[in-house]
């Protein structure tokens, strides 16, 4: 069975870091196409936050505070998160696909992990 499980959240003062982790089971991720987060505030849509698929992507609001990263050999994504905001603050989901598609599209990714919560307080 397929998991992504999220880890690393937490409540942090604006300004501040975090790095978010997503650790893949039951098929290694290395044969994903690609892989990414996602995040959503209450009230809003999800949005793209960043993907890796060879070279990687950031939604604008992030470019230059985080940055994705991926361990194959332990099957973990990574999102570090620097220079928080309080506007940063969600539900950060990792995403993952078999097949290579639009990285800023949360309708091309298969399979979602349960989310970690963010929270950036001013």
């Amino acid at each position: 069975q397929v998991q992504l499980v999220e880890s690393g959240g937490g409540l942090v003062q604006a300004g501040g870091s975090l790095r978010l982790s997503c650790a893949a089971s039951g098929r290694t991720l290395s044969s994903y196409a690609m892989v990414g987060w996602f995040r959503q505030a209450p009230g809003k849509e999800r949005e793209f936050v960043a993907a890796i698929r060879g070279y990687a992507d950031y939604g604008d609001s992030v470019k230059g505070r985080f940055t994705i990263s991926r361990d194959n050999a332990k099957n973990t994504v990574y999102l570090q998160m620097n220079s928080l905001k309080p506007e940063d603050t969600a539900v950060y989901s990792c995403a993952a696909s078999g097949v290579a598609g639009d990285l800023g599209n949360k309708l091309a990714y298969d399979y979602w992990g349960q989310g970690t919560q963010v929270t950036v307080s001013s």
